[in-house]
């Protein structure tokens, strides 16, 4: 009965969003009074349209009402509460990790309680991109039965490689605060157990200003943007931290401490370490990292894996910039899977949070005693080549789309072939880079080195 309870809220917190976008395509109405707004630190924004939706998230076009600036809204429900809220604000943090021209700068984010439920809701603001994402070149094409240029397309697929050479060598520098916890808390998310640990900061430099974005430089410090202390009426707030200000934590000091709930945050300030309800206290991804017991020394590789690699998570920017986004299923890359319940848990997070047409074999039936990497990622770059080659997944052909076959069972056999009638369009190059790619065997898919070295040999070939 509780999982039906919990499945019947989760639709009813849907319906909400929907007729809310809804009413945000009909408020351009004349006979339409009620305009969709949302309140958030004291600022009103205007939901102008959808932009997509997923599970429990929705993507606004939203504007700000006192300066007219737009934003990308990413409206996440938490309807379990505090462990919900934990997963939603790893998704911060791993937008704040990974500081590249080629991936998606977070502007800010926020937590408040749900008006129409007992959740709590994050909003995420993000850039806007005018020129949408591969998805819609590629649906482009299709309506005007065209195709990209090879010169093209491999810019784009660079681009994306480049960010994700960024999560795949990404190094823990001094600024990551040191954790606390041990190594199978730090699992937590391996072994599918959630809870808490201390906070890690970004690594990388301050990226350039992306498509919407603003300025160049840390967001952090930039004023333009909603304070992430939730709502005027109560919300919630980034804990003290030790340059506080006018009783409240610095801006460039918000992602470094606890996320707590602000109407106990007054006892915690007065040096009552007990008296905040910690909503948020860290990724354990990144806790200990490079302290005593942590995965790495500073300098050394920490592999993270982005899981959901598809032509709709990487946008396009005003210069033609691929931008990598949606980082909702980003984890540490290398896992150990030491027993049954560890496998069926990353299965069951796979199947939750990755596209199946774009999600490598391993992923479908996790072995016990193997260890899951980053390789999990070029298997959906290749995937990605693919549809920006011929319009669609390698996987989602005529015979598992219109003829009943299984997905699941072409992907673990690397059942798919480059269409009839393509010949002569791409160089034997690019064909083979997309089947060195789409190996079964993790062990036989290049680095994201090998990638990208293969991209600047079929570049240089084609100028």
């Amino acid at each position: 009965m509780d999982h039906l309870s919990s499945t019947l809220t989760n639709l009813k917190d849907q319906a909400k969003d929907a007729l809310w976008a809804l009413s945000a395509g009909w408020s351009s109405c004349v006979m339409c009074q009620q305009e969709a707004k949302v309140k958030i630190n004291g600022r009103t924004f205007k939901i102008l349209k959808v932009l997509g939706e997923g599970g429990f998230s929705f993507v606004y076009l939203a504007q700000d009402e006192g300066s007219g600036r737009q934003f990308a809204l990413k409206k996440i429900r938490c309807p379990t509460g505090n462990d919900g809220v934990k997963e939603a604000m790893r998704e911060v943090e791993a937008y704040r990790r990974f500081r590249h021209p080629n991936i998606i700068r977070i502007l800010d984010s926020a937590v408040v309680q749900d008006d129409d439920g007992e959740g709590k809701v994050v909003y995420l603001f993000l850039p806007l991109y005018q020129r949408g994402n591969v998805q819609d070149l590629i649906n482009a094409h299709l309506i005007n039965h065209s195709h990209f240029s090879e010169l093209e397309m491999i810019k784009l697929f660079k681009g994306t490689c480049e960010a994700v050479r960024a999560m795949h060598e990404w190094r823990p520098t001094k600024g990551s605060k040191k954790g606390k916890g041990t190594n199978a808390n730090r699992n937590r998310r391996a072994n599918g157990v959630r809870g808490s640990s201390s906070q890690g900061r970004p690594n990388g430099n301050a990226s350039n200003s992306h498509g919407g974005g603003g300025g160049s430089g840390d967001e952090d410090d930039d004023h333009r943007f909603p304070e992430p202390e939730g709502d005027a009426e109560g919300g919630y707030s980034y804990g003290p931290s030790a340059s506080l200000s006018k009783n409240k934590p610095s801006r460039s000091a918000s992602g470094s401490v606890p996320l707590i709930n602000r109407d106990e945050e007054e006892g915690l300030m007065g040096g009552n370490e007990t008296g905040g309800e910690v909503l948020f206290d860290g990724d354990e991804d990144v806790a200990g990292i490079d302290g005593e017991g942590g995965a790495g020394e500073e300098g050394e590789i920490v592999p993270y894996a982005h899981r959901d690699i598809k032509p709709g998570n990487v946008m396009i920017s005003d210069e033609g910039r691929p931008i990598l986004m949606d980082f909702g299923s980003t984890m540490r890359a290398r896992i150990k899977i030491e027993n049954r319940s560890m496998a069926l848990y990353q299965q069951d997070i796979a199947a939750e949070q990755s596209t199946m047409a774009y999600r490598a074999p391993e992923l479908f039936d996790v072995k016990t005693g193997t260890m899951l990497d980053e390789k999990v990622d070029i298997w959906s770059l290749g995937c990605l080549l693919f549809a920006m080659a011929y319009s669609h997944s390698p996987f989602e052909n005529t015979q598992t789309t219109e003829q009943g076959g299984s997905i699941a069972m072409a992907v673990l056999n690397a059942q798919y072939k480059h269409p009839r009638g393509s010949e002569g369009r791409y160089s034997n190059g690019l064909k083979e880079m997309i089947d060195r790619l789409l190996k079964v065997d993790p062990g036989e898919r290049p680095g994201i080195g090998e990638v990208l070295a293969m991209c600047e040999s079929v570049e240089r070939k084609l100028r």
